[in-house]
């Protein structure tokens, strides 16, 4: 047995499987973000660890004495900030904060940080926060010892190591990411140092052993090794099997991410595209990635005093785009954009546009988001041979139906299953405790494949050209 725990922004989930990677139990616990200010985004480590204690506790009830490896997914980018002694020095500052968009411009402006890690430098990325501490909060800034990624800390709880593993490592701005190292330039340049940075494995190593009174705990081996496990995208990319050049998906979370394997490094930062590792060794992936996806229907269902699936469950067939557009930026936004200040709006409101119509808008305007992502992938030279639909808004017909007639790309849709970060990070336990390889990172089984509307291919393409319009009319204003 192999458990998967998978650290979200909105909560942790756990899920347990077999040897044939049959899913035999799901837990979850809820998290919550703080924003004290505009743009901030942070989390209480000591949450998280609550979090998996209540998913562990609910797992167990099914049976752990016969686990060999855990696995690790979690939410990308935070800045989980130890002392010498491991004590949490402030909030972990989280991947969707955006405070330290002046520290990012700065680094961003050195070239070296492009041409090693392969990537703009993005508010939102680790190094950039550091910079941000060093400048507001000296004091805590001295006290630095260990940096770790969300997931990291959990590693920590679970094991006593302090390890990080490549595809995590890829979104901090310190990564070389073709040489799969830290870069020894760049923590220099934000003041930094390797000694305060993780240890550097593979997805699919071991990164240690489960602590002896947590195994007691929960009735599971001493003998249980944690494998090194994924950033929240590559290890659902590892649960989905896209692992191959060719191969894609979507997810449409609180986030949104357009992500597709590579065989081979090859970056293009201009694109405002993300090149990290893939959590498998000698892998790479890209990512178009937008902030606001299922956070920004949430967010309309909020103003309009429902819930997300009260609002999109009467949408009907596809139509056409109205003239109402929505643009998803409600905290800034990453491809193609990079633009931390750029906020979101309603244009083109008139006395027809009823709540379904404003609907339609929010989930047309993280579409033609996500359109913007397949563009700029393409222009690094990434093909998308097949897409899969992941995440809780690949629940919408409407939503998959918009998306495939938006890209010109058939949605296949998995069988009824999670198969996302936590089964990803199971599987990658699997690969640690046994010594598989890529061979078990298998796509699921398609349930159905959502077609384009080919009759409204040329209306989804005009309303395309207008939201980039609209885009780039609120940018300057913004």
């Amino acid at each position: 047995m192999y458990i998967g725990l998978d650290l979200g922004t909105s909560g942790l989930k756990g899920i347990l499987i077999d040897g044939d990677q049959r899913v035999l139990a799901e837990a979850s616990a809820p998290l919550e973000a703080i924003r004290p200010h505009d743009g901030w985004s942070e989390q209480s480590p000591a949450d998280w660890i609550t979090a998996a204690e209540i998913v562990l506790e609910k797992l167990a009830a099914h049976g752990l004495s016969a686990v060999r490896g855990i696995g690790l997914s979690g939410q990308m980018h935070g800045a989980t900030l130890l002392s010498a002694s491991d004590d949490v020095l402030r909030p972990c500052i989280l991947w969707n904060d955006t405070r330290a968009h002046a520290e990012a411009a700065a680094l961003d402006a050195e070239p070296r940080f492009r041409k090693i890690t392969g990537n703009i430098v993005f508010p939102g990325f680790t190094a950039p926060k550091l910079a941000w501490v060093a400048k507001h909060e000296p004091a805590i800034f001295d006290q630095v010892a260990k940096v770790l990624l969300p997931k990291d800390y959990l590693r920590l709880w679970l094991t006593g190591e302090h390890v990080a593993e490549m595809s995590d490592a890829a979104g901090t701005s310190w990564l070389d990411t073709g040489a799969r190292d830290w870069s020894d330039a760049l923590l220099s340049a934000t003041g930094m140092t390797r000694a305060q940075m993780p240890r550097l494995i593979e997805g699919s190593e071991v990164s240690g052993t489960l602590r002896a009174h947590l195994a007691e705990r929960f009735g599971m081996p001493k003998s249980v090794v944690v494998a090194g496990g994924g950033g929240d995208n590559a290890a659902s990319g590892i649960g989905v099997g896209v692992v191959k050049a060719g191969q894609a998906f979507v997810s449409l979370g609180t986030s949104g991410v357009l992500f597709a394997a590579n065989d081979g490094y090859q970056p293009d930062a201009a694109t405002a595209v993300h090149t990290f590792c893939h959590a498998l060794p000698g892998t790479w992936h890209q990512m178009g990635v937008i902030l606001a996806a299922t956070d920004a229907l949430n967010w309309f269902a909020r103003l309009a005093g429902s819930s997300a699936q009260t609002m999109t469950s009467d949408l009907g067939a596809l139509k056409a785009p109205g003239k109402t557009l929505f643009l998803p930026y409600l905290g800034g936004e990453r491809t193609p954009l990079n633009d931390a200040s750029i906020r979101g709006a309603f244009i083109g409101l008139e006395h027809a546009t009823d709540r379904q119509a404003a609907t339609r808008a929010v989930l047309e305007g993280v579409t033609f988001a996500i359109r913007d992502c397949r563009d700029a992938l393409a222009a690094t030279g990434t093909r998308i041979e097949s897409l899969l639909a992941v995440g809780g808004g690949s629940r919408s017909d409407y939503w998959l139906q918009a998306i495939a007639t938006a890209l010109g790309t058939p949605v296949s849709l998995p069988v009824a299953g999670d198969f996302g970060g936590a089964f990803g990070a199971a599987r990658l336990g699997l690969m640690a405790a046994t010594g598989a390889g890529a061979e078990i990172a298998t796509q699921p089984a398609i349930s159905r494949v959502v077609e384009p509307v080919s009759s409204l291919s040329d209306a989804f393409g005009a309303a395309h050209a207008r939201y980039r319009a609209a885009a780039d009319s609120i940018k300057d204003l913004t």
